[in-house]
């Protein structure tokens, strides 16, 4: 009896040990916003409810409330794109307050975010002073300072987060956020660029981090980068570099942007190893939420403890449009 007893005891606890192997992790990601924060086409002078971030607030409510853990991040492009950026940068952001923004991605509680090639436009000081009072981290792994060789911008960040597993109880996660845009920066913004940082190829550079970031404990790795999708071959720096970066070893999860289009969708069923039905290429969940806060993307992550650490096992990937419209085009 008491032999049976134990074996039962046993049994339970090793039910409950594997049921604790098992995390669930929800990604969701905004780009492109080109300061959109209302639903307003700021060049017309009018409503649009179709566009704005304070209608992409709802649906990350929405999102978060349907799942215990989830991490919200932004791809860039966010400080320059209508009158009202404009309006911040030239005449009504000073130093000792905050970019209009930056307020409410701080409201909406993001976890993490990278630059987008129009954070160059109005040169490195605005950029420096629009970044500032972020309660996230920006990383950048591609933009180097000229005088030192190295990022200008932390290029990744592993964030600590406890989370809950498919049991019920808490655990612990690290999860790496590298970040990376588009270099043809140095084209479009060389006047503003030239002598101070250099951009390099997006591919080349998260390549070479990640078993950096590995070694240091991550759990999963997500690349987080303001640049697109292409079915040609790499080049080297290249513009749209999202699919070269899912074939690269250890990352987890592609977060895109740039090419204000989205991903999953039937532009991109000419890309190799692309399965439109899950959101993957390779096998990796990527994104692409579209502009000025037309869609929200969602990445589901399935992680499982191996080797004493959560590695991801499964993932998918869609977008949520903030106007769904009906087969008649309404």
């Amino acid at each position: 009896m008491r032999r049976l007893f134990c074996l039962l005891l046993l049994g339970q606890c090793l039910g409950s040990a594997a049921m604790a192997e098992t995390v669930n992790l929800r990604l969701l990601e905004t780009s492109d916003l080109h300061d959109y924060i209302l639903p307003y086409d700021y060049y017309r002078d009018q409503e649009d409810k179709t566009v704005g971030l304070a209608a992409i607030a709802t649906l990350v409510r929405a999102a978060r409330a349907e799942v215990p853990n989830s991490l919200l991040f932004d791809a860039g492009d966010l400080i320059q794109g209508n009158p009202m950026g404009d309006w911040a940068a030239a005449h009504n952001f000073q130093p000792d307050e905050l970019h209009p923004m930056i307020i409410a991605m701080n409201t909406m509680r993001y976890d993490a975010a990278t630059l987008g090639n129009h954070e160059f436009n109005f040169g490195l000081e605005v950029l420096d002073r629009s970044l500032k009072g972020a309660a996230f981290p920006y990383v950048s792994a591609n933009v180097l300072d000229v005088a030192s060789g190295k990022p200008r911008w932390q290029p990744y960040v592993i964030l600590d987060r406890e989370l809950v597993d498919t049991a019920g109880n808490r655990t612990k996660v690290r999860i790496g956020v590298i970040g990376g845009v588009t270099p043809q920066i140095m084209v479009w913004d060389k006047p503003r660029l030239a002598g101070k940082v250099t951009a390099v190829s997006i591919q080349n550079s998260i390549a070479a981090l990640v078993p950096e970031i590995r070694a240091k404990g991550a759990d999963i790795v997500i690349a987080l980068i303001h640049s697109g999708l292409s079915d040609a071959a790499p080049v080297g720096e290249d513009e749209n570099a999202g699919a070269y970066v899912a074939h690269i070893p250890g990352i987890d999860a592609v977060l895109t942007g740039h090419q204000h289009r989205v991903f999953p969708g039937p532009s991109y069923a000419k890309l190799p190893d692309v399965d439109l039905g899950h959101g993957t290429i390779a096998g990796v969940p990527v994104v692409m939420p579209g502009f000025w806060g037309s869609n929200l993307g969602v990445v589901d992550l399935v992680l499982e403890r191996q080797d004493g650490h959560l590695r991801r096992v499964a993932g998918s990937a869609t977008t949520r449009p903030i106007v769904i419209k009906l087969p008649d085009g309404t």
